[in-house]
Parts: structure tokens; sequence; C-alpha cells
């Protein structure tokens, strides 16, 4: 019935009251201001989850040497040309630095899944920028458990003190009564390495003082012009 009213008005009638109604239902129900925002709010999410800042507490991204130059890094490469030699380079860096951070994450999810959280993994590794420690249940107990990881097993890839968001995931394993299930498997899984085999699994303590200078380099506008005599075009 509606169809064929509509027709009658387009064949009979001289007015636009179909079209206008055609356009109200067109009419989107959240304003694109709005879109935009949320957009932008699920944009941060994914690069806070994305860079793994070691501190969640820390909005300027400063408090480690590691989060302090992945953040300069990344905001280096804002102010570079897209496409540049300096640009690919600091690419490169940056996922080099997001890779070893990766690598620790996918060691603990291994663990839990092992432990039978198989759904529940991601959710218990998820740590936002907004974690507070005051909601910790057991903060005592979890800064002992990590430092006891740091020391005992390869679950770290630096002898630098281990990230500090990892302490709210044990916090939860406290409270879920696995943390200490969680400590014997990684004990199992990823035993203590020798000094010899640290250096070859810890590029990032090695290269932190490379991807200053390359930043520095950048930063001054002499990157290119030092780097493109010793070392061949990507």
């Amino acid at each position: 019935m509606g169809t064929a009213f509509k027709k009658f008005c387009i064949k009979f009638c001289c007015c636009c009251c179909c079209e206008d109604e055609d356009e109200e239902e067109k009419a989107p129900l959240i304003g694109h201001d709005t879109l935009d925002y949320f957009d932008r709010e699920a944009k941060k999410r994914r690069d806070q989850e994305t860079n793994l800042w070691s501190e969640p507490g820390d909005p300027s991204h400063s408090e480690r040497d590691d989060d302090r130059v992945l953040y300069k890094l990344l905001q280096c490469r804002e102010q570079t040309q897209r496409g540049s030699r300096g640009y690919r380079r600091l690419s490169i860096d940056i996922e080099a630095m997001r890779d070893v951070r990766r690598e620790v994450r996918d060691k603990w999810k291994m663990i839990l899944e092992n432990l039978g959280f198989m759904a529940e993994a991601e959710s218990l590794l998820n740590v936002s920028a907004s974690a507070s420690y005051d909601r910790m249940r057991n903060a005592a107990s979890a800064r002992s458990l990590l430092q006891t990881l740091h020391n005992e097993t390869s679950l770290f890839n630096s002898k630098e003190p281990p990230p500090e968001r990892y302490l709210f995931i044990l916090d939860r394993l406290i409270y879920l009564d696995a943390a200490e299930d969680f400590v014997a498997k990684a004990r199992r899984f990823y035993p203590p390495k020798d000094d010899d085999d640290e250096e070859e699994s810890n590029p990032l303590g090695i290269n932190l003082p490379l991807l200053l200078s390359r930043m520095n380099q950048n930063i001054s506008g002499g990157e290119d012009e030092d780097e493109d005599e010793s070392e061949p075009d990507d």
C-alpha cells in the first residue's frame, strides 16, 4: 500500500513529499561529530594496546626508558614525511620495539591458555592506560610474584625492572587463585637463560642507544645525509 501510494504521488502530484520522506529516512540517527568522537576514542584505545605502554599510570609515557624512546619515535615519525627513508627507518625501529613487547605478551598468553583460560586470556592481559593501582586487591603479593618471575624465568627479555602492567595481571590471577600455578608454569616453560642467551634474545636492550641516536639524527635533519653514505636502500 505504501509503495503504491508513493508511485501515485510521483506520477500525479506536483510535490516532493515523497522525496522529503526518503531524505528523512536516510538521515543518520547519530551526528557526524559524535561518530568522529567515537572513532577517535576507538583509535586511541587501539594505539594504547598496540604500543603496550609498560607503565599504565604514566600518561606521558616517559617514566621508563623504553616507553620514552618508543613515544619519541612515534612523535618523530609523525613529523617526518611519509614514504621517506627516515620515515621507513623510524617505522622499522617502532615495530622492532613493539615486537619485543608483543613477544612477552604472547608468552603470558600461552601460559594462561595452558592453565585453561582459553577464552579469558585476552581479557586478562588487557591493561589500559586508565588502570589504577588503588583498585588492586593484592598489590604487595602481585609485586612479589612479578619479581619472582623476573628473577627465576625468562618471561621478560631484559634485565631492567619488569613492566608494571603485569602487576595488574598478576593481581587478577591472585584473585582467581591461579597465580601460583602461573608461576610454576612459567618456571617450567621459560627457565632462566645464561648471559649469552639473554644477549641474543634481548634486542630491545641492545638497540636502545641506537634508536636514540637515530631519533636525534632525524630531529636534527641529518639522518638521511649521514646514513645514505653507509647503508643501502631498503
